[in-house]
């Protein structure tokens, strides 16, 4: 992919994993839309980041701010590049309490409502945005990378609606990228593990600890840009296309109680 004279709608793209996606695309010379529901952080991060960036304030579930965001990206450039990074700090009970208390069934709806229908409410409309472009020499007319995390095939303790929710997204991967080859629309997601954002820094040192305990290598977090470079490694590569590609360093995660907001990214 050339990036020169293109841009893309990053939804949560003021956010931890989000913001290093577009300081990556802005390097590549790529213009970025960011969609973000904490209008005040997205427009201060659009500042921050000069005019090669716009912020829409707005939600990822809202066809109407969606609207707006892709009618922007097509203003400024070649509207070819959708990244899905939108999340939020999520409380995390039990399916069932020892006294007999079961699951909030409005909790779990609300999490895959952002979640999984967010998500594929943007890569519904913008690939249908997308199949109008031109083709490049591959065909190819544009790209979509959501955001899974090893939640989707790790569930923990105290995760069930969010593990749900993140295995959605891995299973619409490969079925989405199959529905979009008739018009050269690629779809690929990433499953983040314990990435440093700012979710992460605010829970407790013991379950960082236990989480860093559960990375073979290298023994640290993983770092926002790292998943900056992953999605610029997926728009280089044309023949990657359906896959969900674990960004965790080889973590394997024996239970764990995430009572607080997990750390998976996304």
């Amino acid at each position: 992919m050339q990036f020169e004279g293109r841009s893309a709608i990053v939804s949560g793209g003021a956010g931890g994993l989000g913001a290093a996606t577009v300081r990556r695309l802005v390097a590549l010379g790529v213009k970025v839309v960011l969609l973000e529901p904490d209008a005040e952080r997205g427009a201060a991060f659009a500042v921050e980041m000069g005019g090669d960036t716009v912020a829409i304030a707005g939600d990822h579930n809202d066809d109407g701010a969606v609207g707006i965001a892709i009618a922007e990206a097509q203003r400024v450039g070649l509207f070819s590049i959708n990244v899905n990074a939108a999340g939020v700090a999520i409380r995390a009970p039990a399916t069932a309490s020892a006294d007999g208390v079961p699951h909030d069934m409005r909790l779990f709806r609300d999490m895959i409502e952002l979640h999984l229908f967010g998500p594929f409410n943007m890569s519904r409309l913008c690939a249908a945005a997308f199949a109008l472009n031109a083709p490049d020499a591959d065909g190819e007319r544009g790209v979509i990378i959501n955001t899974a995390s090893t939640a989707a095939f790790d569930g923990q303790a105290r995760q069930a609606a969010y593990a749900a929710a993140k295995a959605g997204i891995a299973g619409m991967t490969l079925a989405m990228a199959r529905d979009l080859a008739e018009v050269g629309v690629r779809a690929c997601a990433i499953a983040p593990g314990p990435i440093w954002t700012p979710r992460l820094a605010a829970a407790p040192p013991a379950m960082q600890a236990e989480l860093i305990g559960n990375v073979a290598f290298p023994k640290h977090f993983g770092r926002a840009d790292e998943y900056g470079s992953l999605v610029e490694a997926i728009l280089r590569t044309p023949f990657l296309n359906g896959q969900t590609i674990r960004l965790d360093g080889a973590m394997s995660t024996p239970l764990t109680n995430m009572g607080t907001p997990p750390a998976a990214a996304g």
